[in-house]
């Protein structure tokens, strides 16, 4: 891979699309730490601290998880990509339902023009909708209970509404900039943005397991001691085994074969050929963690708004942070969501009739019906584990909690480690193939 990554800053064009991706980068981890007019960020430190190492700990942590700590910071960037990706999720899941987006997705290059155009409009709506409940509840007192520090100077309509629009603006933004590394860049901008933010947090959140754990003063510098050094070294090392894991599942895949048939077109004779379709162990990715995730995260901030009450209390006690229910409740959601997305995204009725049509089919299974009944029974049986192994990265955090020192910031586990690992492979994918095709090009000449 280093000599991969060599190969691509000796190539002209390639340099050039990385060094861009990380200009690009760079401005938006910029503007995830630029404050939104009006906000007092000395409060808003205090209180994040406070939330940080309270009993609320495991709600922050999910709402950062895809801000690298620019949300509750309020900052510019605060919404980060995220109401891109709801939006994204929301049009996916409607293309099933309504017709008309259906019959877009099928037209090809310009359908699916059209089905981004309206992506960008709901996620100006969203953005919206997100960043006017966050700074309602940053003026109200909610973003952070306990705190009573006041998080803006200025509470009257006109700074409000100046803070909704600067972050409105700026979810347009960074989808502009994610849509730009996409069409000038290396890999997909909006996947790396994400990368991104989550990998901004790992250096500190690992720092913060081995300062926990025990320190010592050294010449006006604080260090961790042998114990702190000892949880630092653990958690890497399990960090380093889970990350050999999602990579082995992620590139697990089944290979069903494909033979077509030889026919004649015009004088042609073609056909006779075979291929296979690769269906992933984890053909679901990280969506179900993501929908599991924002499911649980809704009554929590919702009780945000009543604190008081005893329905607050509850969602408190045992749906916030690590508690046994919003673990049994988590991994039950992300295997529900595993066989739903899956069952969305991968139509076996289509791929057979495909195949017929072109005169395909597998060895040993009949055109058709059979073949048909092939593919989604085979898809089942792989949706099991990768489910599971889905549900049991997610609760990587409950177990570290449990057995690690300072296992309450344990980075390694769930979403986050998900998409560092999948964009990872992804974006060396595309580097790879971009070199072997200039390579080729080079051969041939």
């Amino acid at each position: 891979m280093l000599s991969a990554f060599a190969h691509a800053l000796r190539t002209p064009d390639l340099r050039r699309k990385i060094l861009f991706t990380l200009g690009i980068l760079a401005v938006f981890r910029f503007g995830s730490v630029v404050p939104t007019p009006n906000v007092n960020m000395q409060n808003v430190q205090e209180c994040t601290v406070q939330a940080s190492t309270g009993a609320s700990a495991g709600l922050y942590s999910m709402i950062n998880l895809f801000s690298g700590g620019a949300l509750l910071q309020l900052t510019v960037f605060a919404l980060g990509i995220m109401p891109y990706i709801t939006a994204s999720i929301i049009l996916q899941l409607l293309t099933v339902v309504i017709p008309r987006l259906e019959t877009l997705k099928k037209e090809g290059g310009a359908g699916q023009q059209k089905i981004t155009q309206y992506t960008r409009y709901l996620t100006l709506v969203l953005a919206v909708m997100q960043s006017t409940a966050f700074v309602t509840m940053a003026v109200g007192g909610q973003l952070f209970p306990g705190c009573g520090l006041a998080l803006v100077y200025d509470a009257t309509i006109f700074p409000i509404l100046t803070m909704v629009l600067t972050m409105t603006a700026g979810t347009g933004i960074v989808m502009w900039l994610g849509e730009l590394v996409t069409e000038r860049g290396v890999g997909n901008g909006m996947s790396v943005m994400i990368f991104t933010q989550i990998a901004a947090a790992f250096p500190a959140q690992v720092w913060g397991i081995a300062i926990s754990a025990g320190t010592i003063e050294w010449n006006g510098f604080t260090l961790p001691n042998s114990a702190g050094w000892l949880a630092f070294l653990a958690v890497l090392a399990v960090g380093a085994l889970v990350m050999l894991g999602v990579i082995f599942v992620e590139q697990a895949q089944r290979r069903i074969p494909v033979q077509y048939a030889k026919r004649m077109v015009g004088r042609r004779l073609v056909g006779g050929s075979t291929t296979y379709i690769p269906i992933k162990v984890n053909q679901a990715g990280v969506i179900p963690v993501i929908f599991a995730s924002s499911l649980l995260s809704l009554p929590i901030m919702l009780s945000q708004f009543a604190p008081e009450s005893a329905a607050s209390s509850w969602i408190a006690a045992n749906l916030g942070g690590q508690g046994l229910w919003h673990n049994l409740l988590m991994f039950a959601l992300i295997i529900a969501f595993a066989y739903f997305y899956v069952s969305i995204t991968f139509n076996p009725e289509e791929v057979a009739d495909n195949m017929r049509k072109y005169g395909g089919f597998i060895p040993g299974i009949r055109a058709g019906k059979p073949t048909e009944r092939y593919l989604g029974y085979v898809l089942s049986r792989l949706t099991a584990p990768g489910s599971l192994y889905l549900g049991l990265i997610a609760l990587l955090p409950a177990f570290a909690f449990m057995f690690l020192p300072g296992g309450q910031q344990f980075p390694f586990g769930g979403t986050s480690i998900l998409i560092v690992v999948g964009v990872g492979l992804d974006t060396v994918k595309q580097i790879q193939s971009q070199l072997q095709q200039r390579n080729y090009e080079g051969f041939l000449r």
